[in-house]
């Protein structure tokens, strides 16, 4: 009755759209649906109720879109695995905060600072590729994916100076930690949505995607 699809059945172009959106707002919602005021994303694990039910969904959500992402290269599908695995690090090993203590000592962390480490590397592989792309739109791509993975390699810095300095930036900041990750997720999030070619202003018009529509490529 109804013609197949052109497109292929998992269309990486929507994984990341849909990775994209999900990263942008994860912070928000969870901070929205919190009792209490959280100092970091992770924290809301501990809220229960809907702040702990978007933190879970949405990481294992990232994890399932990333492990069905393959990218371009062998390079991109090692790393999207790894970095799935990561984000279920993350969601099924609460943090040592709130007053309770981890599961397993340093997977939570570990497994935050691989995802965002990776992350920013994703960052640097779509600048790469726009750049070789060399038109107006892929050039002011390659400039948000610039900011974006700066942005998450200064959070990794910065948290990662107050994690040694046993919270020198913190005692001054209380929700440093959130600021940090919502900030990282946003950039994360951004150049995501920016690589799905949704965005009219950054995509020619042979490159622009719709998840409505039926066009290959």
């Amino acid at each position: 009755m109804f013609a197949p699809p052109k497109r292929s059945e998992i269309d990486p172009r929507t994984i990341k759209l849909l990775v994209g959106l999900i990263a942008i707002f994860l912070a928000s919602l969870t901070s929205s649906f919190s009792v209490n005021e959280i100092h970091s994303i992770s924290a809301s694990y501990h809220e229960g109720g809907w702040a702990r039910d978007f933190l879970v969904g949405c990481l294992f959500a990232i994890s399932a879109f990333l492990l069905a992402y393959n990218g371009k290269s062998k390079l991109e599908m090692i790393l999207s695995k790894i970095a799935a695995i990561s984000a279920l690090g993350v969601a099924l090993f609460p943090c040592s905060c709130s007053g309770h203590g981890e599961i397993v000592r340093f997977v939570h962390g570990a497994s935050a600072g691989l995802m965002f480490l990776i992350l920013a590397g994703f960052c640097y592989i779509f600048l790469k590729r726009a750049l070789e792309k060399g038109h107006s739109q892929a050039k002011l791509r390659a400039v948000i994916y610039a900011i974006c993975s700066f942005t998450i390699v200064l959070v990794i810095l910065v948290l990662g100076i107050d994690s040694i300095t046993d919270g020198s930036i913190s005692a001054k900041m209380p929700r440093l930690v959130f600021y940090g990750e919502n900030a990282g997720l946003i950039a994360f999030g951004v150049a995501w949505l920016t690589a799905s070619r949704v965005l009219p202003f950054i995509s020619s018009s042979e490159e622009r995607f719709s998840p409505f529509s039926d066009r290959a490529d």
